[in-house]
């Protein structure tokens, strides 16, 4: 079923000027309120009552779990990643992590999960018999539902076919593998050597062992990138047609990551560079058939996160766009992110702490916001922009009481010069962003972002494109 939210197989012309004017910092929206107005000294107490609330229900629940390993660490990864060689230090995480399910499963072990993700860093650094055990620790604390999505982010230059053909048996049944860029340039300017054959070996076993979905990463913005040789890279991704891919803008933050001090500011591409990367981008993979899903990502259009679209039934969590997540998702593991019950909760990200905390008996908490009402409201309209590019003003009245152009009479000027731009339309009883305005999705859920408005200037943000 086509609907109006639906994105159009022809891409929008997108101006240079409107490219200029609205590339701007801003939130990624992963969650509303964003992680950087958080309290850095949060407690464990908020996310156990929310823990406690959850229990009460027996609906499906999504799960994260962090693994943090990597053999060595790319200099512009923005992730929590841990360096090492040390024998025995996965062994011990591991053991770690069980204690943390063990309190998690205390309270709601009795609902199923709908999503499984492992992420990292790189969870296939974990050994095979490593695999085994952490999926056996979830499965015998947790049941999945039927057509559970379990998927997990994989390296293809570490990947073996014994981990994917453990992994497929287990249940795993969609891969995300990080590409960035073919370009040797761009590999040796990043720290990331990745061959071509590497990726297409790995995509293709991949598909041959059964697994459902295939994603890979992209990255644009990155040093030494030009448009000629990304149209190259755009190509491979064509011609290897993954079943979906997550195309991200690269946040060069030396200050907050020390590590991407190794890169040379000089070879990033300037900023009419990077707008024209992105232009291209969408313009080759829509011509290669695919279709854009929400800020960042593309699908092809049989895949599930299409149809969803289509239906606006699409949503979006700390684990990215999905089409089946919980009611609520759990975490376990350093740097990892609880959404239930009305809070957020951010794990350590030392394994110290994580391990000292764990030994307490206490959960690692050291980052979260317990939402308000407002809160809820506005993170509601955020995630209708973001996933299904339309708000229904009955079905906000319906969910919050309220009536959509009278909760947001301050925004309305925003939004009016937004409809301006040909990025939205009102008509009384919807809110759709129209073609163009899909590309500057991040500006437009930022008119609904009181944080944002009534802190300016004070909150560091990666840029919109």
């Amino acid at each position: 079923m086509m609907t109006e939210s639906s994105t159009p197989p022809i891409e929008p012309e997108i101006t240079a000027a409107l490219l200029q004017r609205y590339d701007r910092p801003g939130p990624r929206y992963t969650s509303y309120p964003p992680a950087n107005v958080w309290r850095s000294d949060f407690q464990e107490t908020p996310l156990r009552e929310a823990l406690e609330r959850a229990s009460a229900s027996t609906g499906p629940l999504s799960l994260y779990v962090h693994i943090p390993f990597c053999e060595t660490r790319c200099a512009y990864c923005g992730c929590n990643v841990i360096v090492s060689r040390k024998p025995g230090v996965e062994d011990k995480y591991l053991d770690y992590v069980e204690k943390e399910l063990d309190i998690l499963a205390g309270y709601v072990g009795h609902r199923p999960l709908a999503q499984l993700h492992w992420g990292g860093g790189t969870p296939t650094f974990l050994a095979p018999q490593q695999i085994e055990r952490m999926f056996e620790a979830i499965r015998s604390r947790f049941a999945f539902v039927d057509g559970a999505e379990i998927a997990l982010e994989t390296d293809p230059r570490v990947t073996t076919d014994e981990q994917l053909e453990l992994l497929r048996r287990l249940g795993f049944n969609r891969v995300s593998m990080g590409v960035q860029d073919f370009d040797p340039a761009v590999q040796e300017a990043i720290g990331r050597y990745q061959t071509e054959e590497q990726t297409r070996r790995s995509l293709e076993r991949c598909r041959r062992m059964g697994f459902q979905g295939v994603n890979v990463d992209l990255i644009y913005g990155l040093p030494a990138q030009s448009v000629e040789k990304w149209d190259r890279t755009l190509a491979v991704i064509n011609e290897l047609r993954p079943d979906r891919l997550a195309v991200y803008s690269y946040a060069h933050l030396p200050a907050k990551l020390h590590h991407q001090r190794r890169i040379d500011e000089n070879a990033l591409p300037s900023q009419d560079t990077k707008l024209a990367l992105l232009v291209l981008t969408r313009k080759r993979l829509i011509e290669g058939g695919y279709r854009a899903i929400g800020m960042d990502h593309f699908a092809l259009p049989d895949d599930e996160l299409t149809r969803a679209m289509d239906n606006r039934r699409l949503r979006r969590n700390f684990m990215g766009y999905a089409v089946m997540p919980g009611d609520g998702m759990i975490a376990a593991g350093v740097s990892s992110i609880s959404d239930i019950g009305g809070v957020y909760a951010q794990n350590t990200k030392k394994l110290s702490t994580y391990y000292e905390a764990l030994d307490a008996g206490r959960l690692p908490i050291h980052a979260g916001h317990v939402l308000t009402d407002d809160d809820q409201v506005r993170r509601w309209v955020i995630h209708e922009v973001m996933c299904n590019f339309a708000v229904d003003y009955a079905e906000f009245e319906g969910k919050w009481g309220r009536s959509f152009p009278e909760y947001f009479t301050v925004e309305q000027a925003d939004l009016q010069a937004l409809a301006e731009d040909g990025f939205i339309r009102q008509d009384g009883e919807r809110l759709i962003v129209l073609p163009v305005g899909r590309v500057f999705v991040r500006n437009i859920a930022m008119v609904f972002d009181a944080c944002l408005r009534r802190r300016a200037g004070e909150l560091t943000y990666s840029r919109t494109v």
